[in-house]
């Protein structure tokens, strides 16, 4: 069999436009002879469209598209994944997946395992598939499944991507028990570091456990904090891999069942995935909110720096500006390693010094502040000086304004509302501190991008005299561990300290950690890549007394 696999990036609630990229894709794969062509779950709405969903007129708009789409399927098949009403009088949805054949929608599929952890909640808007049956098409008997549907496979441990599975259905062994040959699942997967190691493995185990075809046709492209990476796969019944669609792009990929060979197992590439994923990520959202340019504030740091290269990855040199600002406690080395990023990078950069203005604000203050003591206050007045300079910037040239935080300082509350904080994206927030220098060295592996002064300096705020993050802060080699432990792993503080860190320690960065969730719920939205990030994929309260 000839198949199309179509990755396709599409926008959520942008029903003409995706309709008319999966017909552009229908003509494509037809033209070169494709037998069948696979689209992503949810390609006529993108994924996820959340609370859009309740919207009646995006419903009706989705499947009078895919009446449109179907009467473009003419010699050729097609499997398309949209959102269907349910037949039982519920207010719920189907995720489905349409067999089209000749104009024809000839059978359909709904998606029956619905996760509701980490960023997903497919429970608040889909019932589940009543039946699973394969359908006879191309000379063989398919299995449709869509997403989470084929990773409750029971060789594998319940705990897949640090999260629990607890279905008691597993969708492809009833699909094989009634004969299905071949298995295709249509996916809306989202990217963290790890994560398709195990995909690969899982899918490699299916194929070989049932001796069955697999095809895993995933979405691309960034949706708010979340990121597809594409990396759609062909696995044949001998479990061997045999085409692979590119990673963080848009790719239509042409292969016969029968006649192409087997690729090798395909690997995870960090820190360049990650890489890949941030711009990528970076891209779409301002792409998909209509944002052409960014202004960064560069404070001669890693964490700017790094976020600064991204952007011109992303967008461009042109579309990039930088802003230093330095204080009467900046040094002179930070305002030149900005300047030396400006050069390197081939950004505008203008210098705002704040000192004047920082006095301006003293002064002002100074009769409230009567006889009380100087503390975190008049440091976090120079960080909301900056941020007001940033924002005037951003709503004047219309260009968004990207944070420069890391995992680590928004985890322990290293920062500062409306100051730091301020912005439309926050494209490092799920990175933690260590994995911020590994990337960075990795981007100047050929040549010196970030300046190496950036990278090897003590890193530091400069909001007082002489300033180190350390001061305030454990090394961040442990930081970072005691974090992934804590927000990733779900340990509790016991079982922390029992793998060799200083009980007081851990106790101050767990405390630190549950008192900030206030400053975490008001920060920018950031880009996801690891297994657990800051934003909709953990909802903590910030009201609350929790003992870890």
């Amino acid at each position: 069999m000839k198949i199309a696999i179509a990755q396709i990036n599409p926008i959520i609630a942008d029903i003409k436009g995706n309709s008319e990229k999966i017909i552009e894709h229908l003509n494509r794969a037809k033209n070169v002879g494709a037998e069948l062509v696979v689209f992503p779950e949810m390609a006529v709405i993108g994924y996820p469209p959340m609370d859009l969903l309740e919207n009646k007129k995006l419903i009706t708009d989705n499947l009078n598209a895919v009446k449109t789409i179907a009467s473009f399927c003419k010699g050729i098949s097609a499997i398309v994944g949209h959102v269907e009403c349910s037949s039982n009088r519920s207010p719920l949805l189907l995720n489905t997946a349409s067999v089209i054949h000749n104009g024809n929608i000839i059978a359909s599929q709904a998606k029956t395992l619905l996760p509701t952890y980490d960023v997903f909640d497919e429970l608040r808007y889909f019932t589940p598939a009543a039946a699973h049956k394969p359908i006879s098409l191309l000379g063989h008997t398919i299995g449709i499944t869509i997403c989470e549907d084929i990773w409750n496979d029971s060789d594998f441990d319940n705990v897949i991507f640090n999260e629990y599975r607890h279905y008691e259905i597993d969708p492809v062994e009833k699909l094989f028990a009634q004969g299905a040959d071949f298995i295709i699942n249509i996916s809306a997967s989202p990217y963290c570091v790890g994560k398709n190691t195990v995909k690969w493995d899982i899918l490699q185990s299916i194929a070989r456990k049932y001796r069955v075809s697999i095809l895993y046709v995933n979405q691309v492209g960034g949706n708010d904090s979340l990121i597809f990476d594409g990396n759609s796969i062909f696995i044949n019944a001998r479990g061997e891999f045999i085409v692979r669609a590119k990673a963080f792009a848009e790719d239509m990929l042409v292969f016969d069942t029968e006649k192409s060979p087997p690729i090798p197992k395909p690997t995870e590439n960090i820190p360049a995935d990650i890489k890949d994923a941030l711009v990528l990520g970076l891209r779409d959202y301002m792409k998909k909110c209509g944002f052409s340019d960014a202004v960064i504030g560069l404070s001669g740091g890693i964490d700017s720096a790094l976020t600064a290269t991204l952007a011109v990855e992303a967008l461009g040199s042109d579309h990039v500006i930088g802003i230093t600002m330095p204080s009467m406690y900046s040094s002179a080395g930070s305002v030149d390693d900005s300047m030396q990023l400006a050069k390197n990078l081939r950004i505008k950069i203008y210098t705002i010094p704040i000192a004047d203005l920082y006095y301006e604000y003293r002064k002002s203050l100074s009769d409230i502040f009567h006889e009380r003591a100087e503390d975190v206050t008049e440091e976090n007045i120079q960080a909301r000086i900056r941020g007001n300079l940033l924002m005037a910037v951003s709503n004047k040239f219309k260009s968004l304004l990207l944070t420069t935080g890391n995992k680590s300082e928004l985890a322990m509350g290293y920062c500062t509302l409306y100051g730091d904080m301020s912005g439309g994206l926050a494209v490092i927030s799920d990175l933690p501190k260590t994995l911020v220098y590994r990337l960075a060295r990795y981007i100047n592996r050929e040549r010196e991008i970030i300046p190496q002064a950036s990278i090897e300096k003590p890193p530091s705020a400069e909001l007082r005299p002489n300033q180190k993050d350390q001061d305030s802060l454990p090394p961040y080699e442990v930081l970072d561990k005691i974090l992934e432990c804590y927000i990733e792993k779900r340990m509790s503080m016991k079982e922390i300290v029992a793998l060799g860190f200083e009980e007081k320690t851990v106790a101050e960065v767990l405390t630190k950690v549950n008192q900030n969730e206030y400053k975490r719920i008001q920060a920018a939205p950031g880009l996801k890549v690891t297994s657990k990030a800051f934003g909709i994929g953990r909802r903590v309260p910030i009201a609350q007394k929790f003992k870890p």
